[in-house]
């Protein structure tokens, strides 16, 4: 029964290189991309803090992300099956390593239902942008304020908080269904007929759409400033280990490195599809959207001189809007582009975060994947409807202690348990130049401990990314 599932997953792959690396990419471009680097940027000086990230790129993208794309293609299955298998190669237990592969499963199943609630603020925005709700709210921030705090309330107790989410006419409960049913619908096509398909038109549209947003604001008065800032350097503030710290912690939560979804896309793929050319690539366009959103929001915030410090949810829902509305009779189209790429952003992210869990069930139950996407969504409603009030804490204990885990998990099982020959066989497999020879070393005994320092971090500075 294991080798028809895994017949199966083959049979629904992904159909071109190209389709990959859009799923891929799309995985790695979520909303932390808009609400969160560019508040970095902002906080630690321009390329004081550029040249780091960029840095942090090549050495996760070179190394983590070539891993698990790896480690997925080699064994056929996703985090549960390539962890056994691994186990199983380097003569050791194949159950414990599928139970250590169940970590990076748990943690993208509570990440995508942390994003459904996020999600539904995006899809509330989005269609307020289009009616012209947005623009309707002007200037005044404690209107803007109520509006979002009317869709993320908090509450102080567990009864209160299930009865804000289950009492009728809830602010973000029908958005959250609409999310929730649109992964729904992409999933249930299946790889290459939904996730694949769906990319190739998001991923590209986000793009058109920022590209048009950043060169809009050359053209806006004021953004000088903004611009200046992005552009300076401050070589002492290289010498600060804050800078770092942050630019890893957002480069290795950005490149989605947490042993799960790149695991689960990676075993998609085709034999030929070239492996450290697929990783450079995702690295680059997820940095390019990081950097094109950083030239729509900081030289936006430098027009009325607003404070870029209120990062998070925040800056996205609440900060940039005064900004955007002050632009006169272009808010409404600045607004609707700005939404709307966020919102292919965020559906391109929690497609991927539901594909692990849901290929897990196909693996290990051998559910059809009508039926294993169709628990792991109402499985994911019923959390995200619940965890409402906690969204903020949610994604932190996920990401702080989960993500981490699973990333350093992946690692271990590629570089320090499976054969050394097996898994530099699986990395050059597709490609016609030899890899680079420092792969392995330095995935061993550079990225691992990476993983491991994120983890320590994370817990030091209560999130680095």
């Amino acid at each position: 029964m294991a080798e028809n599932s895994k017949t199966l997953e083959k049979q629904d792959g992904f159909k071109s290189q190209w389709g990959f690396i859009m799923a891929a990419v799309g995985s790695c471009v979520g909303m932390a991309n808009v609400w969160r680097f560019p508040m970095l940027v902002s906080r630690y000086g321009g390329l004081t803090f550029l040249i780091p990230y960029f840095i942090f790129a090549f050495i996760i993208s070179q190394s983590g992300m070539m891993e698990e794309f790896s480690l997925g293609r080699w064994s056929g299955y996703g985090p549960v099956g390539s962890f056994g298998k691994a186990m199983e190669n380097g003569g050791r237990s194949k159950k414990i390593g599928e139970l250590i592969g169940s970590v990076p499963v748990f943690a993208s199943l509570c990440l995508g239902t942390g994003y459904a609630v996020i999600m539904g603020w995006v899809f509330y925005y989005a269609k307020m942008a289009f009616t012209g709700e947005l623009v309707a709210m002007g200037q005044d921030m404690n209107v803007i304020g109520s509006t979002f705090g009317a869709v993320a309330p908090e509450a102080a107790t567990l009864p209160e908080a299930i009865k804000m989410t289950f009492a009728t006419g809830g602010a973000n409960n029908f958005w959250i269904i609409v999310a929730i049913a649109v992964s729904f619908l992409i999933m249930i096509l299946g790889v290459s007929g939904g996730i694949e398909a769906s990319c190739k038109v998001m991923i590209p549209a986000l793009y058109v759409l920022f590209i048009i947003l950043a060169v809009v604001m050359i053209f806006i008065p004021g953004t000088g400033d903004g611009y200046r800032y992005i552009f300076t350097l401050d070589p002492k503030g290289l010498l600060n280990p804050e800078v770092w710290v942050f630019a890893f912690g957002q480069c290795f939560f950005s490149l989605s490195v947490a042993g799960s979804g790149s695991v689960i896309y990676g075993s998609y793929l085709g034999k030929d599809v070239k492996i450290r050319q697929s990783a450079a690539l995702c690295a680059v366009f997820d940095t390019s959207a990081a950097l094109l959103a950083m030239l729509i929001i900081i030289p936006a915030m430098a027009t009325v001189g607003a404070d870029l410090g209120n990062g998070g949810p925040g800056l996205l829902f609440i900060y940039i809007l005064p900004v955007f509305n002050s632009m006169g009779g272009i808010s409404r189209i600045i607004g609707i582009f700005f939404y709307v790429a966020v919102l292919f952003a965020g559906i391109s992210s929690i497609i991927n975060l539901f594909e692990t869990p849901v290929a897990m069930l196909q693996e290990k139950l051998h559910m059809k994947r009508l039926t294993a996407t169709a628990v792991i969504h109402i499985f994911g409603l019923v959390v995200s409807l619940i965890i409402q009030p906690w969204t903020s804490q949610w994604m932190d204990m996920v990401s702080i202690y989960l993500c981490p885990l699973g990333a350093f998990t992946a690692g271990f099982m590629f570089f320090w348990v499976m054969k050394k020959d097996v898994a530099v066989e699986a990395v050059q497999l597709g490609s016609e130049k030899p890899i680079m020879k420092w792969f392995y070393s330095f995935g061993k005994y550079v990225f691992v401990p990476l993983c491991l320092l994120c983890f320590v971090l994370g817990i030091g500075f209560g999130g680095i990314g």
